[in-house]
Parts: structure tokens; C-alpha cells; sequence
């Protein structure tokens, strides 16, 4: 079986690339160049904008020294026009509607399992694969996704929005692997990468100061910083694009006794809503509408489905019932409140281990009221 694995300089990746090798298939490796500043500058007529020197050079060397070092080939392929265009393009318009997008989901669907899918199977590849921390059963007529038996570690919830052709042809090697013995494989193979730290922040970027980052591309004013619940001014915002609800770090009103989390913003206002304390109201919803629904196999939603979602990466299974309220979109009804459900982030569905598929969060209410209703009537 011929595969062509996305080697993007991590250890996890490398890892797997090894243990394809080593379960005998037939393995080239590949690594996606995505973001260049000097580039996408020049799209926007401004060569000193994003100045800063990016890590992908750092990394793509880092991956041709494991290819090496597992003689394997590796190959260098440029998707910056279709990164800039189909997800940070879109990254930057959900700020603007005061939206908190995911870059590694848009990434997951656009990039790697879209662009770089098809880039594998037209150059004569029968799978591909990566090194996510998620498991795939192919069946006869599907495949399904599974939760990583790492749950630590699990990554399914940023692959949600793959499509079921790219599933049914994708392999994650370290699926049944806790990071722990990741590590230790690649420490007993000596590779160079075995004590590399894991990657944060944007996907394919790197990590940024990421107000000063935003600020090149979406430039916005200081304003108030309003405790939503007494309408007193705390502090002044950096502007309210930067700010997502549940946000608790970066507020700078230290000097007022808290804790403080963002509990809503107004555009046109420019005010930023605050409130104390994690267990507040406001941070809450019961319900919530989704859209741009995936799902990896048809699900009969005529009579609802009791089910598990994740609002946010890392979170606990919260139990859910959905509903179909027409096509492509969602309402998902909680057990019990949860707290910093967050527009613009994506809403993952699972029975058990089984990723279902996901979608975008477009509205959170609570007793049928969405946020903005409440801001304007609390105001």
C-alpha cells in the first residue's frame, strides 16, 4: 500500500511515518508549506506587514532530517494561495462578525484533507496519513472516526470537518498510542525531534503575540471595558475583535477585585461586557444553534438524537440532545448549563468513542434568548 504522510517537523509525525515504515507499507513523506509572509504581504500591497520570521523553515528542515534519517522521501509542497484564500480568509471574516473561528479545523478541512488529499491521490498514492491523536475504521461501504484511546491527547474533535472520501482513504498511525510511548519511540530511534516541544498556536503560523498579529490585518480602537452587571467602566479594551467570550487572561483590570471573564461585546459600540466569577449567569447557556453541519455517515435526526458533544477542545463530553431545524442547520438542547459556549467555535457530536461530525456554533441562548437579545435588553 503506497501512502504519503503530512511530515510536518513534530515528533508525532515522525513517529508515525516510522511506523508505517515499519508495519511494511510503502511510504513517502511530505511536507505542506502554507504561510509565507512576504507572499501574502504582497496580497495585501503592504511588504512590511507580518514581518516577523516564521518557524516553517525551522520545521520543514527538521523534516527532512527525520526523512533521512528513516530514508524516506520527502517531498515539499505549496498550498499558500489556498491557505490565504479558504482559511485565513476566513479566519479574519469571523473576527470581524465578532466571532471566535478554529484555524486548526478550517485547516484540517481546506488543507490537509482537501488540497493535500487530492494532491496524494493524483499523484498515484492509495492513502494518506498524519500523526493525529484519532482512529479510523474503514468499513466496506464507510469509515468511521473514533476518539484516540489517548484521551489526553485526542484530536478528533479539529478533524470533524473532514469529508467521508478523504476519511475512507486516511490512516492515523498513533491512534492506539498514549504520548508517553510516542515519545519513547522516538528517543529509542534517536530522532532529532524527540524532546521538540508540541506545536501552539495558529495552524501553519506558529506562535505570535496574537493581538500585535491580528492587529496587521484587523486593525481596531480601544474602548471600554464595562462590567456588564453594574455598567461601570473597569478599563479600557485593546478592541473587542481580539476578546473571546469566556476569556479570563489578557483583560488588564487586575486592579478591580475578580476574577473578570468576557461575557459579551458590541461591534458597532465597541464596548467590551465583563462579569465576575467563573460560575456566573451570563457565562451560560442551555442551547445553542449550529450550522455548516458534517456529519461522516447519514444520521436520522427525525425524532432528535441523545448524544455527547464538545464545545471546545479539551472540554468534557457534555450531554446534548439534537435536532434538525432544516437543512444544514442544528439546535442543540444541554442537559444542564454550560458555561463560554462560544459563536464561531465548532460544536463536535459523539455516541461513545464515535465522532459523529460537527459544526459551527452560530448562536447560544439561554431560555430561548440569544446573547445579543440579552446584551440589548441588559443594556
Amino acid at each position: 500500500m503506497k501512502i504519503l504522510l503530512g511530515l510536518s517537523g513534530g515528533v508525532d509525525s515522525a513517529v508515525a511515518a516510522y511506523l508505517l515504515k515499519a508495519q511494511g507499507h510503502d511510504v513517502e513523506c511530505a511536507f505542506m508549506r502554507n504561510w509565507d509572509s512576504l507572499t501574502n504581504n504582497d496580497i495585501l500591497g503592504n511588504p512590511t506587514l507580518d514581518a516577523a520570521i516564521c518557524t516553517q523553515e525551522e520545521d520543514y528542515n527538521d523534516a527532512l532530517n527525520v526523512a533521512n534519517s528513516l530514508g524516506l522521501i520527502l517531498h515539499r509542497v505549496d498550498f499558500i494561495k489556498e491557505y490565504w484564500d479558504e482559511v485565513f480568509t476566513i479566519f479574519l471574516d469571523e473576527y470581524k462578525k465578532g466571532r471566535t473561528p478554529n484555524p486548526d479545523i478550517l485547516c484540517n478541512k481546506h488543507i490537509k484533507f482537501d488540497h493535500f488529499f487530492d494532491y496524494a491521490m493524483t499523484h498515484g498514492f492509495d492513502f494518506v496519513a498524519t500523526g493525529h491523536y484519532a482512529r479510523v475504521v474503514h468499513k466496506a461501504d464507510h469509515s468511521l472516526m473514533l476518539k484516540g484511546l489517548d484521551l489526553n491527547k485526542d484530536q478528533s474533535y479539529f478533524l470533524a470537518q473532514i469529508s467521508q472520501k478523504a476519511l475512507s482513504k486516511t490512516l492515523f498511525p498513533l491512534g492506539d498510542l498514549d504520548k508517553p510511548e510516542v515519545r519513547r519511540i522516538a528517543n529509542e530511534l534517536k530522532l532529532s525531534v524527540a524532546k521538540k516541544k508540541d506545536s501552539t498556536g495558529i495552524c501553519f503560523i506558529g506562535e505570535r503575540d496574537f493581538k500585535a498579529f491580528l492587529a496587521n490585518y484587523l486593525p481596531a480602537k480601544n474602548g471600554p471595558i464595562i462590567e456588564l452587571e453594574t455598567k461601570k467602566i473597569l478599563g479600557e479594551h485593546l478592541g473587542v475583535l481580539y476578546y473571546t467570550l469566556g476569556q479570563r487572561k489578557g483583560l488588564d483590570i487586575s486592579a478591580h477585585e475578580g476574577p473578570w471573564f468576557v461575557a459579551g461585546k458590541d461591534i458597532q459600540s465597541n464596548e467590551l461586557y465583563v462579569v465576575k466569577g467563573e460560575d456566573n449567569p451570563w457565562l451560560t447557556s442551555d442551547s445553542a444553534i449550529v450550522k455548516d453541519l458534517n456529519w461522516f455517515n447519514p444520521i436520522d435526526l427525525s425524532d432528535g438524537l441523545e448524544c455527547s458533544a464538545k464545545f471546545r477542545y479539551r472540554q468534557k463530553d457534555q450531554k446534548v440532545r439534537i435536532k434538525s431545524m432544516g437543512k444544514d442547520t442544528l439546535l442543540v438542547e444541554y442537559k444542564h448549563p454550560i458555561s463560554s459556549v462560544t459563536p464561531g467555535q465548532e460544536a463536535v457530536f459523539y455516541l461513545g468513542d464515535e465522532c459523529l461530525g460537527g459544526g459551527v456554533i452560530d448562536d447560544v441562548f439561554v431560555d430561548q434568548l440569544g446573547l445579543q437579545e440579552r446584551l440589548k435588553a441588559k443594556r
